[in-house]
């Protein structure tokens, strides 16, 4: 089907104006929003150049993958705290193992990630 040049301007011109003329909702109603996933955002200050650890969250936003490697033998562990310093999580790997941590609330966390007595990393974890 050809479209000629002045359908697609009446198009074009239409659509906005269409736009503006419906109604808005009335004062208290709820407006209608797209649900939006659940996010968990993960911010690393401290990084190792030494080993390679990753925190990350699953592709259904309701769980945090953690995994580390660099020596083998070594024994990784992270600890999760929440915005008072309570310490709401704590695991521990091996070299190149993976573990998940679930059953979260959300809000503001900080992680540290220590080996043999040795911080090796740290940051933030936002569950929105």
């Amino acid at each position: 089907m050809k479209t000629t040049l002045a359908s697609q301007l009446f198009i074009l011109a239409v659509l906005p104006i269409a736009f503006l003329l419906a109604s808005p909702p009335a004062h208290g109603t709820p407006v209608a929003r797209q649900p939006y996933a659940d996010s968990i955002l993960v911010n690393r200050m401290l990084v190792s150049k030494k080993y390679k650890i990753r925190i990350y969250p699953g592709a259904g936003k309701d769980v945090l993958f953690f995994n580390a490697s660099g020596e083998d033998g070594k024994v990784y562990q992270l600890f999760l705290f929440d915005e008072e310093g309570t310490m709401v999580k704590q695991t521990q790997i091996r070299n190149r193992q993976t573990t998940i941590l679930t059953n979260f609330n959300k809000g503001y966390f900080t992680f540290e990630v220590f080996s043999d007595d040795e911080h090796i990393e740290n940051g933030t974890v936002t569950i929105k």
